[in-house]
């Protein structure tokens, strides 16, 4: 059977990061992609124009009604936008996908800095969902807030593996910390899990060709783990998958533009 995922996470009007960056995602990889969409956004290259949730009951009976009919091998959240629906869904999940890996990216900020979740969300977020994730996968002002620190103060390489620490200690079985956010010609991410922390670091690519690289990670990570992938080969795959939708690119848009998700794919003639 083809490896299902299911997906929380708002749309992107643009198509380059939210649901549709996940849905391009896993089915590039050879995965089947379900959706319970939370939020509305209206959005292009240059930002986020406007976001527009849906009633948490609607997002929870989404979740019930895929995972009792398709069902799924792996769960993945993004921009779950209130406390409300963020109750929800971990409510939903607790009920009826007991015991299935949850991959949560802890979506907070557009590529171009506007809020995706409201303040009061945040505390909820660390109480009942992130200590119910098979795998986190925080960028650095994501990590900062969660962990409370003022922004910035994750401002070196040296600085992530505490930091990766620092996160399994809210609950979650394994934290990818990101760290494209930091200045350099090298990327660093770091691993952190039960069998230890693990340090990836490749060149980074200069293009302005990076909307929806956090979205596109957590789902290549999900389909991994739906396809029985163990952890550390799932985000490797996830790592270089990323990296090639970056090189190839479509140059749309005049802001940060998408990602080339297809590149897997080819059509005869």
């Amino acid at each position: 059977m083809q490896a299902r995922v299911l997906i929380a996470a708002g749309s992107d009007s643009g198509g380059g990061a939210g649901i549709q960056a996940d849905v391009k995602t896993v089915t590039a990889l050879g995965g089947y992609a379900a959706t319970a969409l939370t939020a509305v956004t209206a959005q292009d290259t240059l930002g986020v124009h406007g976001v527009v949730g849906l009633e948490p009951e609607f997002v929870a009976l989404q979740l019930r009604l895929v995972l009792a009919d398709l069902g799924a091998d792996c769960v993945k959240t993004g921009m779950l936008h209130s406390a409300g629906i963020l109750r929800a869904v971990a409510d939903a999940l607790s009920r009826h996908a007991p015991g299935l890996p949850v991959v949560v990216d802890p979506v907070m900020l557009a590529k171009g800095g506007a809020a995706l979740i409201a303040d009061e969300a945040l505390a909820v977020l660390r109480a009942e969902l992130v200590p119910a994730a098979a795998v986190l996968t925080p960028n650095l002002p994501e990590a900062e807030r969660l962990l409370g620190l003022a922004p910035g103060a994750l401002d070196s390489p040296a600085a992530l593996p505490e930091a990766a620490r620092a996160l399994r200690g809210l609950g979650p079985r394994a934290v990818l910390l990101k760290g494209g956010h930091l200045a350099g010609a090298r990327l660093v991410d770091v691993l952190a899990w039960e069998g230890g922390l693990e340090v990836f670091e490749d060149e980074r690519v200069d293009t302005r060709h990076t909307h929806g690289t956090g979205c596109t990670l957590a789902s290549a990570v999900a389909c991994g783990l739906a396809q029985g992938m163990e952890l550390v080969p799932a985000v490797r795959r996830a790592r270089a998958y990323v990296r090639a939708c970056i090189l190839h690119a479509p140059g749309l848009g005049r802001g940060h533009g998408p990602l080339g998700h297809g590149w897997t794919c080819s059509w005869p003639g």
